[in-house]
């Protein structure tokens, strides 16, 4: 698979999923080298064995191609690392490609989703989904927002996903069984104090999500993730410290933050392994925003 990523949020990488990517790399007959991590570092201790066992320097055979806008940190980081785990080439584009995975089956592209068109000469004829990740967690009392405030979580979150869409579009079309996957946040549905930005924002990517998926099918799949706070370093000052941590984690009922592995299967769960899912918002919430425990 080839997978294009455009850099944006911050997060520890996380590659998931270790019995099921085994059995991977034993099918295609990849050598046990853990010197490649050194190369391809995992994003966490429960994925050190299964990153060991893949030598990215290995000829492995690709299968799709994927555009993953977002894919330097956080929970792109951990979807580009899942793909490159399952087999998937990375074109990877962001404001900062210095900091992205490097790897053989990697290629860095520089893109702002807020600063321009997006590069469509440097996208392959084909391709066969995109992930569009860039968000912000922007909490303030509503008497303090300024409309700057407002337009700079629209451009982020709607603006730059529309202009990735127009783009992949073309290549989108030619593929087969494509899919696409935005995001939005658990906030939108729950109804937070301080999110009315985020909310708004991660609102619209929702109509978005249905829009195009009515607009689309039966060709290509779209569809969103809701996640909860999570793990990367775009929440880092809301997961400060062991306390914060904890009360985030006490305030869901599976008592736990989201982690971007998590999400990363999630996502290429959508791409790869449900044809028959469009329109959908998935949560990914420890169950905050449809359980009520008391």
């Amino acid at each position: 698979m080839v997978a294009i990523a455009l850099a944006w949020h911050g997060g520890q990488a996380q590659c998931g999923r270790q019995a099921k990517d085994t059995q991977w790399t034993r099918r295609m007959g990849a050598l046990v080298n853990r010197s490649c991590i050194s190369q391809f570092p995992p994003a966490s201790r429960r994925d050190a064995d299964t990153a060991a066992r893949v030598n990215l320097s290995e000829d492995i055979p690709l299968t799709k191609t994927l555009l993953i806008v977002g894919g330097s940190s956080g929970i792109g980081a951990a979807t580009l690392d899942l793909a490159l785990l399952r087999g998937h080439r990375v074109i990877q584009a962001s404001r900062h490609p210095e900091l992205a995975r490097v790897a053989p089956a990697v290629t860095s592209l520089e893109w702002d989703a807020c600063g321009g068109e997006f590069p469509t000469q440097s996208l392959p004829d084909v391709l066969d989904g995109l992930v569009y990740c860039p968000g912000g967690i922007r909490l303030k009392p509503f008497a303090r927002l300024s409309a700057a405030d407002l337009r700079e979580d629209l451009e982020v979150s709607l603006i730059g996903a529309v202009r990735a869409v127009q783009a992949a579009l073309p290549a989108l079309k030619r593929g087969q069984g494509a899919g696409i996957v935005l995001f939005s946040t658990v906030a939108v549905h729950l109804g937070m104090p301080f999110h009315a930005a985020v909310a708004s924002a991660k609102g619209a990517v929702e109509g978005l999500t249905r829009a195009l998926a009515a607009e689309l099918a039966p060709g290509i799949r779209v569809n969103a993730i809701a996640p909860t706070l999570t793990d990367t370093p775009l929440a880092a000052r809301l997961l400060s410290s062991e306390e914060r941590r904890q009360a985030a984690a006490e305030r869901h009922p599976l008592k736990r933050i989201g982690d971007p592995g998590d999400v990363a299967r999630t996502v290429l769960w959508l791409l790869d392994e449900a044809p028959m899912v469009t329109g959908q918002i998935i949560a990914l919430d420890g169950g905050l925003s449809g359980l009520r425990l008391a």
